[in-house]
Parts: C-alpha cells; structure tokens; sequence
C-alpha cells in the first residue's frame, strides 16, 4: 500500500490547486493508500530563507521531514506563476529539504558529490497555468518543471510525473471539473 504526502503549494487558502489536491486524496484513499495533506499556507514560513535561518517551529519542520521520510509518493500541487512555482513552495523545499536531511555533499576536492537520502520515492507535479500546457513545454521549454525534477531527482526521488492544466483564465467550469474528474483517477493508480 502507498503512503502518500500530497503538498499543496498554493497561498490561496481556496483554490483550485486545493480542489486538485483533494481530487488526488480522494482517488488515493478509494485505491486504500494512506493520505496526508500539507497545505503550506498554513505553515507560517518566513518569506525567504537565510543560511544563518534556524526555523521558528524546528518541530514542525522536523513533523514535515518525518511525513516526507514515511512517503513512498509525492504530490506537489501549486499554480506556475511567471513561470516557476510560488515563493512559497521554494521556501518550503529550501526550509524542509535541507543537507543532512534530504542529501549530504561528499568531501571530493576535485568534483561536487553528494549523497541522495530520499531514494525510493516517486512524485507527481500537478500544476495550473494561465498559458495553455503546450506553449510551456515548447516554448518557453518549463522551467518551473525542469527546476522541481532537477531538485527532486538531487534528493534521490524518481520517476517524476507532469501533469499541467491550462489557461485556466480561459477555462469554463466544466473543463476544470474534468481536470478534477482526471487527478482524482490519477489518484488512484498508486498502490
């Protein structure tokens, strides 16, 4: 059985990103893998990281590490926004996804290694955008998604799945529930 951690990385507190993410946990729950949300609006986190940063709630962090331990599955839910994703779902990866933690850089003097301590597992990115999906990849070549696989595979977590919508500006209400009909059968494929 799966253990999945779905991260909604929307600030919005309602959102289509949180529909998507609930879409997802409904599907995996129906399939019986375990379900646990992070919504990281609710998280508090200060708005950019320091090197000398020492996390206000190092607990919290610690919870979050622990859920991500416990993951076979990753689902990051959030809208691209000029591009990328939110601040908030960078501050997060760079709060939570530290060294000693997520990777450890080995002592080389003539090349950078490092050690993956997330392998194992697998992830999802489900995103939102305004530009429809196709100009993203073949246009502007996506660069929030390069950024996530590249961070996501530094940690030891593949294969990782894309999955875009868009325009959503543009989109009716019933294109966005077939969006949500296709995450919640997405969810269920993971066991």
């Amino acid at each position: 059985m799966a253990n999945i951690l779905i991260i909604n990385g929307n600030p919005k507190k309602e959102s289509l990103s949180l529909a998507l993410a609930k879409a997802y946990q409904k599907g995996a729950e129906a399939s019986k893998a375990e379900v646990k949300i992070i919504h990281l609006a609710d998280l508090n986190l200060p708005e950019y990281f320091k090197q000398d940063y020492i996390a206000e709630d190092a607990e919290k962090v610690k919870e979050i590490q622990n859920d991500i331990t416990s993951a076979s599955h990753l689902v990051w839910v959030y809208p691209t926004w000029w591009y990328a994703p939110p601040a908030l779902v960078k501050s997060f990866i760079e709060q939570v996804f530290t060294s000693g933690y997520a990777f450890k850089y080995k002592k080389n003097p003539y090349r950078v290694t490092w050690d993956s301590y997330l392998t194992g597992k697998t992830a999802h990115i489900i995103s939102t955008m305004d530009a429809p999906p196709f100009f993203y990849r073949l246009f502007v070549k996506n660069p929030g998604g390069k950024m996530m696989k590249h961070f996501l595979k530094f940690v030891g977590i593949k294969p990782i799945r894309q999955t875009y919508f868009g325009s959503v500006k543009l989109s009716k209400p019933e294109t966005r529930a077939k969006w949500i009909q296709k995450i919640e059968q997405l969810g269920t494929q993971l066991k």
